[in-house]
């Protein structure tokens, strides 16, 4: 059996987007709920009836939602712009040594607007 997981997690976080036009809203400092799920693919193992367990995608995560919770994203390393682009492939980087199913990261940046990344 083939099957797709999802964790989500969330976190508070200002950034600023330096590549957007002078006097658009978003090159300007501002702050969003971010919500990011992470997404496993594969086969179930028929022994164990689960492809992986929940808790080590959440295992995995939380050290990534640290570095980001209430933080300036432009002052992290690797997200000097961090657009939603940006911050889903930043994301798959860490994430990905760690959870080899990875097949998708989603970053919410608000209610309507988000970035979908399966890799590179």
């Amino acid at each position: 059996m083939h099957v797709r997981l999802a964790k989500e997690f969330t976190f508070e976080a200002a950034h600023a987007l330096p590549t957007f036009p002078d006097g658009h809203k978003c090159r300007r400092l501002h702050g969003h709920s971010f919500r990011v799920e992470i997404v496993v693919e594969g086969d179930v193992d028929p022994r164990m009836g689960y492809l992986v367990d929940f808790g080590r995608i959440k295992d995995a995560a939380e050290p990534v939602r640290q570095q980001l919770d209430h933080y300036y994203l432009n002052e992290i390393a690797g997200l000097e712009n961090p657009t939603s682009e940006n911050l889903a492939a930043w994301i798959w980087s860490r994430l990905r040594p760690n959870l080899p199913q990875l097949a998708e990261i989603v970053v919410h940046e608000t209610c309507t607007s988000r970035c979908h990344y399966r890799g590179a």
